[in-house]
């Protein structure tokens, strides 16, 4: 566990040296860091933008551009369509925590109660932190408004 915690400790440094986030709110985070395009335009679409410029404090976990690649053909287009915004919303708050839950402190957690309303499973498993069969893959990029895990796959409510 300690190495494990040294390891975050590690990610943390490495995630705030490429992801800058002085002066920056999650979105603003997000779109400066260029591998979350998708989530910022799903977020557009779903109307979540000025939400996550709120004064929060917000937990987000962020699939990159290659998380939502990795959906079947199709399901990002169908999500983005004005007729499913709010299957989108779910969706997209599914990612989102009230409050700000460094990594330090998601790794002593079973699960974590999303904005969306239902819980997404956290467990560490050799080593890594996975959010509902999501692995996080960068920790604690500090914003004004929060904090974003980066995580390597879309997850998705009940």
């Amino acid at each position: 566990m300690k190495r494990f915690i040294r390891t975050l400790g590690v990610s943390c440094v490495l995630a705030l040296t490429t992801l800058s986030a002085s002066a920056a709110d999650i979105v603003d985070t997000a779109v400066g860091a260029g591998q979350f395009k998708t989530l910022a335009t799903a977020l557009q679409a779903a109307g979540l933008v000025e939400t996550l410029k709120g004064p929060g404090p917000f937990t987000v976990f962020a699939p990159t551009d290659e998380a939502f690649a990795k959906l079947p053909a199709g399901t990002v287009e169908t999500l983005l369509k004005p007729e499913n915004k709010a299957k989108l919303q779910a969706v997209l708050t599914y990612h989102v925590v009230a409050g700000k839950v460094m990594a330090a402190d998601v790794v002593k957690l079973k699960s974590a109660k999303t904005v969306q309303g239902q819980s997404a499973k956290i467990m560490v498993k050799g080593g890594e932190v996975m959010v509902d069969g999501a692995k996080v893959v960068k920790t604690d990029i500090v914003t004004d408004n929060g904090v974003i895990h980066v995580i390597d796959s879309v997850i998705l409510p009940k």
